[in-house]
């Protein structure tokens, strides 16, 4: 007899269940349930679970099953909604929840011909304690530092089964004071079983499905931070870092992924902090956390619950995920990444993900940030070797030609020394390694000068450059050197004249220069002359479709090419 009401109650009971499952689904797929699982709970939120919790509740109770062995009692899932929404909203709102769905219990049982049972209010008690026990269960693994506990199934099905076990003992009780001990044994002997099935296995479904939901919305919003992280974090490059830089990178954090605090340290200070706390982590202190350290000293991941500011005792910061933040080139840790929740709040698994990811994203910043400042000491490397080249040649002939014709032309080696001045004033005066054509040309012509007065009559030079093309940026020293090569290496070995010509033509999105000579004299060398320096220069700078090409038809022209990018501004 008692095997068959078992049946006759769970199948009905565990058809409830499906109900509740598909409304819990539904639930999930709003933007309330993305704002509950992603934000520290609010009044608003526990407003919220109240109202779906105690809906659940009093749903339970509309789709009961009627005992055999009382008429005031019945076979319920009523538990799901009371534990859930003590679990999820603590203990005020479990309380509300049970009470609400207590009350209404009583109602429904009792009428004006069928006055209120100590069934009825043994029931709408037990409904309370249910609520209750689930929220302090929320309010002891909040203050141990355990809410991911909250979402697992097991620990549901455990508080579950352990509040309908609380609800028959209430009813016993209620019995046992009522001088009704042998009813209401066979009344728990009727309905214990398929409700502790039913309602435990019910609110660990529904805590499974809620968990799955919430992490599929933290892996996607994760995946979002990460990528909004990285596109606002992506103009600040870096070799280390500084306060600055730090703090802007603080604030994008923390405004991302809307964490308590995030904070950046190198090996020794704190760089940065920005959040719940800002008012005694303060930027330039001394590092004073041992979790910090051991995560700077042992390159792991830490991640403490229970978190203790040792700066000041009132800090409402809770829990504390610490990266390591590391140096490529050189496989070393420079500092650290840390992200906080504050007291009461779950740090989510979808939180420790993104720091890794963070953390990850920031490194990688840091070595492109080392191989950029590689990168531009190479190309300030490149112009100093090139004008240490260059200047000295350049000097010993014009010298060599000024003292040549001072006594015969003194007016000529007057002008001669003002090219000259001109040209090393315009050259001291370049703080940047790049400059304009029209500065460029003004170089060239005050070397040609020189040359001209050296060869005379044996050189011709020709200058065809739009005007409109001279405030061109190109990297300094570009021309002045293939010219003095076109010179130096070609026209001077000429018997008959020299000639020389500088032009420049538009192709597409590029600019080619073109200096062109009339010996055909050039000779491909492996050694890594001048034109080869201007062109390594070039493909630094710009990228490895410009530069410098050499075609010569020997003993009858030698031209250079240097292609470099056209802004049409």
């Amino acid at each position: 007899m008692q095997d068959l009401l078992f049946i006759e109650h769970i199948i009905p009971l565990l058809q409830h269940v499906l109900v509740f499952l598909g409304l819990a689904y539904l639930f999930t797929k709003t933007p309330v349930f993305t704002d509950l699982v992603n934000n520290t709970l609010s009044l608003p939120d526990k407003i919220v679970i109240y109202l779906v919790f105690s809906g659940f509740c009093i749903l339970g109770t509309f789709l009961s099953e009627q005992s055999f062995e009382s008429d005031s009692a019945i076979a319920n899932t009523r538990a799901i909604g009371a534990v859930l929404g003590g679990l999820l909203g603590g203990p005020v709102v479990g309380f509300f929840v049970g009470l609400t769905g207590g009350v209404h219990r009583v109602l429904f049982m009792s009428s004006a011909a069928d006055p209120i049972h100590y069934i009825d209010i043994a029931c709408a008690v037990a409904t309370t304690f249910e609520g209750v026990l689930a929220g302090f269960v929320h309010y002891y693994l909040s203050r141990r530092g355990r809410m991911e506990h909250l979402f697992s199934p097991k620990v549901v099905f455990i508080v579950t089964l352990v509040s309908v076990l609380g609800h028959m003992l209430i009813i016993f009780l209620f019995g046992l004071f009522f001088d009704e001990i042998s009813k209401t044994w066979a009344l728990i002997k009727e309905v214990a079983p398929p409700m502790l099935i039913a309602n435990s296995a019910g609110a660990a479904l529904i805590m499974y499905m809620i968990k799955e939901q919430k992490r599929a919305c933290d892996t996607l919003r994760g995946s979002t931070t990460a990528w909004q992280i990285a596109e606002k974090t992506a103009s600040i490059i870096f070799t280390r870092f500084n306060p600055e830089t730090s703090k802007k990178i603080t604030e994008i954090v923390q405004k991302e992924t809307q964490v308590g605090a995030v904070a950046i340290t190198d090996t020794k200070r704190l760089l940065a902090f920005t959040g719940l706390g800002d008012d005694h982590h303060i930027p330039g202190s001394l590092i004073v956390s041992e979790d910090t350290l051991e995560a700077i000293n042992e390159n792991k991941v830490i991640f403490k619950r229970d978190y203790q500011c040792r700066r000041e005792a009132s800090c409402g910061l809770g829990s504390v995920l610490i990266i390591p933040l590391k140096d490529g080139v050189y496989n070393q840790v420079i500092g650290t990444i840390r992200l906080y929740e504050p007291k009461n709040k779950l740090f989510r698994n979808i939180n420790i993900k993104l720091g890794e990811n963070i953390a990850e994203l920031l490194s990688s910043r840091i070595l492109a940030g080392r191989y950029e400042r590689q990168r531009e000491l190479r190309i300030e490397d490149q112009y100093k070797l090139l004008a240490a080249q260059v200047n000295p040649h350049f000097l010993y002939n014009a010298l060599a030609t000024i003292s040549h014709i001072t006594k015969k032309q003194p007016e000529r080696a007057r002008d001669l020394l003002h090219h000259l001045s001109d040209f090393f004033r315009k050259s001291l005066e370049t703080s940047d390694d790049t400059t304009t054509l029209r500065s460029e040309l003004e170089h060239v012509k005050s070397y040609l000068e020189i040359e001209k007065a050296r060869f005379e009559e044996r050189l011709q030079v020709h200058i065809d450059i739009p005007e409109s093309l001279f405030e061109q940026v190109i990297p300094v020293f570009t021309l002045q050197p293939i010219v003095e090569n076109a010179i130096k290496h070609g026209t001077s070995e000429l018997l008959g004249s020299g000639i020389i010509k500088v032009s420049c033509t538009i192709d597409n999105s590029d600019m080619i220069l073109t200096v062109e000579d009339n010996a055909g004299l050039y000779v491909k060398s492996p050694q890594n002359g001048i034109g080869l320096k201007i062109d390594d220069r070039i493909k630094i700078r710009y990228g490895q479709e410009y530069g410098v090409t050499i075609s010569c038809e020997p003993e009858q022209w030698t031209q250079v090419n240097i292609r470099l990018p056209y802004n049409k501004e």
